[in-house]
């Protein structure tokens, strides 16, 4: 599995464990130094809502100087394009299969976590994407 991160990522590093708990082989690349192409991201982004391609916690998005339910298709590319930190991650490929984001459901369905994790109510609530560090502390934007 592919696995686009931003390295120093609390929450990516608990998501990759995740998956190698459940017998992934996950090798994780570098989300904003990758050389994305417009038609590559489109592929992660298919079937969801231009706002659901955001990253909630990139400084520009939280401050509110960039509202993602504003922008269409091709605005959110070029942002992105200009600055990958508004992508939201992690973006998972396996083959031709392609996943953005980490709800744990979706992740279950899509790719599956294995016997060892039992999707409960508590773990749904789990909130695995929002960057759980406090708002001077920067590293996980």
């Amino acid at each position: 599995m592919l696995f686009y991160e931003k390295p120093g990522c609390i929450n990516n590093k608990r998501q990759k464990q995740l998956l190698r708990e459940a017998g992934h082989e996950v090798m994780a690349k570098n989300l904003l130094t990758e050389h994305w192409e417009i038609s590559h991201l489109l592929l992660f982004f298919k079937g969801h809502p231009v706002a659901d391609w955001f990253n909630r916690s990139a400084p520009a998005v939280k401050s509110g100087e960039l509202v993602p339910e504003h922008l269409d298709a091709r605005q959110a590319l070029e942002l992105m394009l200009q600055n990958p930190l508004l992508i939201r991650r992690p973006l998972m490929q396996v083959g031709e299969h392609y996943h953005l984001g980490f709800d744990l459901a979706s992740v279950q369905n899509w790719a599956g976590l294995g016997p060892s994790l039992q999707v409960s109510e508590q773990s749904l609530a789990a909130d695995l994407e929002t960057c759980p560090r406090l708002p001077e502390q920067h590293a996980c934007r």
